[in-house]
Parts: structure tokens; C-alpha cells; sequence
């Protein structure tokens, strides 16, 4: 599986990438614009992300603004809505509204701060990206 990190903070990040460090290739981005040209890379290597991991609160490019673009170049790669990557929004924003607008704008899952590994490995299990992956 291959796997982006989005997040501004440094220790969200690692914490992150050392619990999916062993369910496949993680890459990092710290934020929205990194996020893009990493998704657009992928894309051009014909190696597209299989699962994003996406702040919604980050500095330059927030979540959502990220997470419609990345949408739109999938689009734009003539890959199909429920086809690209599946993108878990973690943050530690609580309201409804930013929740709503997330799924509106085409996340699949939405986990609330501070993560664990069993929330994680939960969502992969959900999101049917379990191969290799032990509960």
C-alpha cells in the first residue's frame, strides 16, 4: 500500500508514519502544496496513493482546499470518484460542519485527535485496506 502524511505537526506525523510505516511505503507532507505535488507525482509515475492521511488545520493550503484539489486532479486523471485514493481526514476539529464538508468534498473517513494505532488500523479495516494488516 502506498501511503501520504499530510499534517503541519511534526509529531503527528511521525506518530503517523510509525504505525503505518509497516503496512507500506509512506511518504510525508507538511502541507496542502506538498500534498498536491505529491499526489501529482504519483500520478505521473503511474504509482498512485492508495491512502491519504489529511489535516484539515495546516498552514499555506488547509485540508479541505487540499482535499477538493486532489480530487480534481484525479478528475483530471481520468480516475473515478470511489477510485482514487481513499483519504482519511485526521484533525482535531469536532463540529459538524467541518465533518459534513469533509465527506462532502469526498473523504471516507473522518478520525478526531488524539490518534492510536487501534483508531488507525480500525479505519484500514473499514476502508477495506487490510492486506498485511493485523488487528
Amino acid at each position: 500500500m502506498k501511503i501520504l502524511i499530510v499534517d503541519d505537526d511534526f509529531i503527528c506525523r511521525k506518530m503517523l508514519s510509525r504505525i503505518l510505516d509497516n503496512y507500506g511505503e509512506v511518504d510525508i507532507a507538511s502541507d496542502g502544496d506538498e500534498a498536491l505535488l505529491a499526489v501529482e507525482l504519483a500520478l505521473s509515475e503511474e504509482d498512485p496513493y492508495d491512502l491519504i492521511c489529511l489535516d484539515l488545520c495546516m498552514p499555506k493550503l488547509p485540508g479541505l482546499e487540499a482535499l477538493t484539489k486532489i480530487r480534481e486532479i484525479e478528475e483530471k486523471n481520468e480516475i473515478r470518484v470511489g477510485n482514487g485514493a481513499k483519504i482519511i481526514i485526521t484533525t482535531s476539529l469536532k463540529d459538524t460542519t467541518s465533518l459534513m464538508t469533509a465527506f462532502r468534498s469526498g473523504c471516507e473517513s473522518y478520525l478526531i485527535k488524539p490518534l492510536s494505532k487501534s483508531k488507525i488500523i480500525s479505519e484500514l479495516v473499514k476502508l477495506k485496506l487490510t492486506k498485511g494488516i493485523e488487528k
